[in-house]
């Protein structure tokens, strides 16, 4: 396209994207996925643009785009809530995950003949849930803050389960063994270590962030930082992603921390976090780039075997039908009713599987083409069904067939507190 076509499409898209907010808010028809429509539009349907167009620059902004979605929500966690969600999280992240893996493992043995090895990489590229995706449909809809937590706090540690499982059934064609102690170490050691990057990191800035106000044209200095913070912790091979998310949660909580005796000789006399201004422009480059990045996500999914969209199809089917038993044997039984039957409709697929998907072509593993096209097929196809049974669970009598199955849920402290929408 011309460079001036190109710019008016820019430009266009804004405006549409704060259209698309405003029939979310009105519909409950996400605007994510609005905006991949766009993207498959003009993509896979009329070819005006192809992932290649980007070049590097493609994944380098997904990549930034996830970052910066990761530490804005990390801000908005209260750390009470966190506390009494973290059991939940832990739970529902691996009883979803490996149930996931193992039953889309088996489906695809069945359905698309391959071995056991690369179908339990198929289940493990596709047991994650997207916190792109999470993230701006939670807060659009009326949950309990503990259980929209929850939800974010799965997507972002199961992203780290599904990348160091997945390369590791990749490494295993490789080498010819599976090594499932050094696994399950990286899972641990990511998460740990990568925890306590962003905790030091937060208590840093929060030190330095007075001086840094000083500067001229200051306000992205923190989104520079957590880049920083996000390529020093991926360098020496953990996860950035959780880097980031508890990067933000600390430094959103600071004052938490300079209420503990013992912590004040660690920070300034003041307790320092980002002010209302600086949230504000955040915000406003998280609707920017989240625009863009479902766009890209919808550019990038390929549709070229129609028998593979049916597996595709009837694979996303049984990940939403296994993560039912996930959320009830996941969640504590003081979740409400109706965030529990919310929890358990929340599975889409994103970046993480996309790029996954992708590895198997690249290190020449036999099949890998057609577990990427079936890939792409689950990663649409969940945002769809996500989105569509968030609005029915909403607006009709489906919401009563999910209470039915929950209906033991809702009694406890949790069950109490009123429903409060995040703003």
């Amino acid at each position: 396209m011309h460079v001036a076509t190109n710019i008016l499409v820019v430009g266009a898209l804004i405006f549409i994207a704060h259209a698309f907010t405003g029939i979310f808010s009105r519909t409950r028809v996400p605007d994510v996925l609005l905006l991949t429509i766009i993207g498959i539009v003009l993509g896979p349907v009329l070819h005006l643009v192809t992932p290649a167009n980007f070049g590097k620059v493609g994944s380098i902004f997904t990549t930034v785009t996830l970052i910066i979605i990761l530490f804005e929500a990390g801000l908005s966690l209260d750390l009470d809530v966190i506390r009494g969600s973290i059991r939940s999280t832990l739970s529902l992240t691996l009883i979803n995950f490996f149930l996931t893996m193992i039953a889309v493992a088996l489906a695809a043995h069945f359905l698309l003949g391959f071995g056991y090895r690369l179908t339990l990489m198929f289940g493990a590229i596709v047991g994650s849930t997207s916190p792109a995706v999470i993230v701006p449909l939670t807060r659009c809809i009326h949950m309990e803050q503990a259980s929209k937590t929850i939800l974010f706090l799965e997507s972002a540690i199961s992203d780290v389960f599904s990348i160091v499982v997945a390369i590791g059934f990749m490494d295993s064609y490789r080498l010819g063994t599976l090594h499932v102690t050094q696994m399950i170490g990286q899972i641990f050691a990511t998460l740990i270590l990568a925890g306590l990057a962003g905790v030091a990191s937060a208590f840093l800035w929060s030190a330095l962030l007075r001086r840094i106000r000083g500067l001229e044209n200051s306000i992205f200095t923190t989104p520079a930082f957590v880049f920083v913070l996000f390529g020093i912790v991926e360098i020496f091979g953990f996860s950035g992603y959780v880097a980031a998310v508890v990067f933000g949660a600390v430094l959103g909580n600071i004052e938490v921390f300079h209420g503990l005796a013992w912590m004040r000789r660690y920070l300034p006399d003041e307790a320092i976090t980002l002010n209302d201004q600086e949230r504000n422009f955040l915000g406003e480059v998280v609707f920017l780039l989240k625009t863009f990045f479902f766009v890209y996500v919808g550019v990038s999914i390929r549709f070229t075997d129609l028998p593979l969209v049916y597996i595709g199809i009837a694979i996303t089917g049984l990940i939403f039908l296994i993560r039912i038993p996930a959320a009830w044997l996941g969640l504590a039984r003081s979740v409400p009713v109706r965030d529990a039957s919310l929890v358990a409709i929340m599975s889409p697929k994103g970046l993480a599987a996309v790029v996954l998907a992708a590895m198997p072509l690249e290190r020449q593993i036999r099949e890998g083409d057609t577990l990427q096209s079936v890939t792409y097929s689950v990663v649409f196809l969940s945002i769809v069904l996500t989105s569509v049974l968030s609005f029915l669970i909403e607006r009709t009598r489906l919401a009563r067939v999910y209470a039915m199955v929950f209906r033991r849920f809702g009694h406890g402290p949790a069950a109490t507190e009123s429903l409060t929408p995040v703003s």
